[in-house]
């Protein structure tokens, strides 16, 4: 019996070494060689200043910048999770009343014209930073007129920044709002 421990003790100690320190290690060096922008965050570095990462969605308010979807956790990704609401509760469905309203308002679109779900609610991690093109078009005339340049340089912004479906099957075509955003700044000051 005794003897069953000793070994037990052993063989838990060698694969904490293994699987706790070796492999850990060797994952991050291959990482750092073969992907070093995703291995560290994506982060995406202006000036020697952390702008953002490309896989979190931030909180863009001002009429001159694309909107992020909602956020139900606002776009802190250490407690990442959607709203966890039913469709049944009576919250979701007056957050989506409300955020519907906000979004229709805000961008001057008539009543009767269908806003993309993702603009309405958040996502499941909290965290999205990919709204769709069809998002993304309803918002263009209000950017245009909040920066007084042409839609028409908007809307070839957008067609540049466009992203395919991954392995052209998953997904839908999509834009990463915070590249977008800092396009726009770039291009349009």
């Amino acid at each position: 019996m005794k003897t069953q421990l000793i070994i037990s003790i052993k063989i838990l100690l060698v694969f904490t070494i293994i699987t706790g320190i070796f492999y850990p290690l060797i994952i991050t060096g291959i990482s750092q060689l073969a992907f070093p922008h995703q291995a560290n965050g994506s982060l995406i570095i202006q000036k020697k200043q952390i702008i953002g990462s490309e896989l979190i969605g931030q909180n863009f308010t001002n009429d001159m910048y694309f909107w992020s979807r909602p956020s139900a956790i606002h776009y802190n990704p250490l407690p990442s999770g959607g709203s966890n609401y039913g469709m049944t509760s009576q919250i979701l469905q007056d957050n989506a009343f409300n955020e519907k309203l906000m979004f229709t308002k805000e961008n001057h679109l008539s009543a009767g014209i269908k806003i993309p779900n993702e603009m309405i609610f958040s996502s499941a991690s909290g965290l999205d930073p990919h709204i769709s093109v069809e998002a993304a078009i309803l918002q263009v005339k209000r950017i245009a007129s909040a920066r007084n340049i042409d839609e028409k340089l908007i809307f070839e912004l957008l067609n540049r920044l466009e992203e395919n479906r991954q392995y052209f099957v998953l997904g839908e075509p999509r834009i990463n709002v915070l590249l977008l955003n800092l396009e726009l700044d770039k291009d349009f000051k």
